[in-house]
């Protein structure tokens, strides 16, 4: 047993009992059992409305960043065969095969779930595919598939459930589907409206139209809620010059199945000119307009642990108001809804409980990305919210608008047949009365989620613009010109690049 938490002499069936096999509930569940508390993980997942099922590993395992980024790859690959022509290379006209995809994608899933009941198996860690609820606040009651139920008690609870996809209560519904259920369709989703323009409904949009269907995004209000607005902004620009298609400022009502198996989707648009209503039909809706944690059924009123509307927990260093329960993840009220944020809140934790650790979760500037088609990164405050932070007299930003090497020798063009020329952005935020320390790091290119890691490490030890100006930039590269930046917003320049 741990010296601290592991005590023996507290009765329990166990030290620690995590609700949720999800990126943060197995990153505790093992490190705690690496110190030596007895640990067991209680998962559970509820079938989709559409049917869909998935194995441990949560969200971004099963239906989320994994084959999300598969899927965008394959999406990116469909480009560079026709990009390789301009290189020399002579390429034939190929077709993108959906179901050996999702074939290979639900293959390597399922390898990960395994994986992962082995890891814990090695660990010594009790796993159970049920779903519980509690009865006291040290008493869980779960039940299996075929209806068996049974009690376990533990020192402490580890919440960790993440979230589901909600779907809007609007007539028709129940031809949709979600991020839940696209990975494992069983053929070509085809012509598609995506109602939602979170990064999720954009990266689903995104690698549909890269697989050469037609995909449509329906947007009720603005792009990326949360992120930087322009950024935001281009990567819709960039989408549409693609040829996704956008309706703007759409509500759907309602969602009718036809004879001939589409989706006749009636929708409202609100305008200048007042109210218009329209209908288009579609193969597949996907449904993409928020998440809701999996909080309402685990017996939460029992113990007096109030939920947000939302569904999530508010908690301060991941513990609520009940001393020995505890929250990572998704159903954190407030924090980011990212994996490796809630891979560190628990592995952080468990430190804490089981190790004599005094290490807090930094939830300050965490890099992420958002894989549209050009993708987006970014670490630190948005424009709007440094301004919002010091005022606007205080923050100085500095951007380019360019395009990279490979961009100028391809010559991709857009759905209009114009060459789209200088699609990538970026821009450092700075707080002019700290020596320029840059308060925000954005990047719209190619490859920006591997750019914004790097330079996330820079940004955590307090870069400043001197800093971004005195490192040595690797060329050619994107990556590069963020340290070749001078034009500023405040001079009115044009920020788009004529040269190199």
């Amino acid at each position: 047993m741990a010296d601290s938490g592991g005590d023996a002499r507290h009765g329990f069936d166990y030290d620690l009992i995590v609700i949720g096999g999800g990126s943060g509930g197995l990153a505790c569940s093992k490190e705690a059992a690496t110190f030596g508390a007895r640990v067991a993980v209680f998962d559970y997942v509820d079938p989709s409305p559409a049917g869909t099922v998935y194995g441990l590993g949560g969200t971004c395992v099963n239906v989320g960043c994994i084959p999300k980024k598969i899927m965008h790859q394959s999406a990116l690959l469909g480009g560079l065969l026709k990009d390789a022509r301009s290189f020399g290379w002579r390429v034939p006209d190929v077709q993108h095969e959906w179901v050996s995809l999702v074939e290979n994608v639900n293959s390597h899933i399922y390898g990960l779930n395994m994986d992962y009941r082995k890891s814990l198996h090695d660990k010594s860690i009790d796993y159970y595919n049920e779903f519980v609820s509690f009865v006291d606040e040290h008493t869980i009651e779960g039940r299996d598939i075929f209806g068996k139920v049974t009690r376990h008690t533990a020192a402490s609870f580890l919440l960790a459930v993440g979230g589901r996809p909600i779907y809007p209560s609007i007539p028709g519904i129940e031809h949709c589907i979600s991020s839940d259920d696209i990975f494992q369709l069983e053929k070509p989703p085809g012509k598609t409206l995506v109602i939602g323009a979170s990064y999720i409904g954009l990266e689903c949009a995104g690698f549909i139209h890269g697989m050469g269907m037609e995909a449509t995004v329906m947007v009720r209000s603005i792009l990326l809620r949360g992120f930087d607005r322009e950024m935001a902004t281009k990567v819709g620009e960039y989408m549409e010059r693609e040829g996704i298609n956008f309706i703007w400022q759409g509500i759907p009502k309602s969602i009718e199945k036809t004879s001939e198996g589409r989706l006749k989707v009636s929708y409202q648009l609100e305008t200048e000119f007042g109210t218009l209503s329209s209908d288009a039909e579609f193969d597949t809706v996907l449904i993409a307009v928020g998440r809701q944690a999996c909080t309402q059924k685990l017996g939460l009123d029992k113990i007096g642990l109030a939920v947000e509307p939302n569904g999530k927990i508010a908690a301060v260093n991941e513990q609520t108001k009940i001393p020995h329960i505890y929250v990572v993840g998704d159903v954190l009220e407030g924090r980011p809804e990212l994996t490796p944020v809630a891979i560190m809140a628990g592995r952080l934790l468990a430190r804490r409980l089981y190790n004599g650790s005094s290490r807090l979760m930094d939830y300050n500037l965490v890099p992420t990305t958002v894989f549209t088609p050009l993708e987006y990164g970014c670490v630190g405050l948005s424009e709007d919210a440094a301004i919002e932070a010091i005022g606007e007299e205080n923050v100085e930003v500095y951007m380019s608008g360019y395009e990279t090497l490979e961009m100028s020798v391809a010559r991709r063009t857009g759905a209009d047949g114009e060459i789209i020329k200088n699609p990538c952005f970026c821009k450092l935020v700075c707080d002019k009365t700290r020596n320029e320390r840059v308060l925000g790091f954005h990047v719209l290119g190619p490859n920006a989620g591997e750019i914004t890691q790097g330079f996330a490490v820079a940004m955590r030890l307090g870069a400043t613009k001197e800093d971004f100006d005195l490192t040595v930039g690797i060329h050619p590269t994107q990556a590069e010109e963020l340290t070749l930046l001078t034009v500023t917003k405040s001079s009115g320049e044009s920020a788009v690049k004529t040269s190199c």
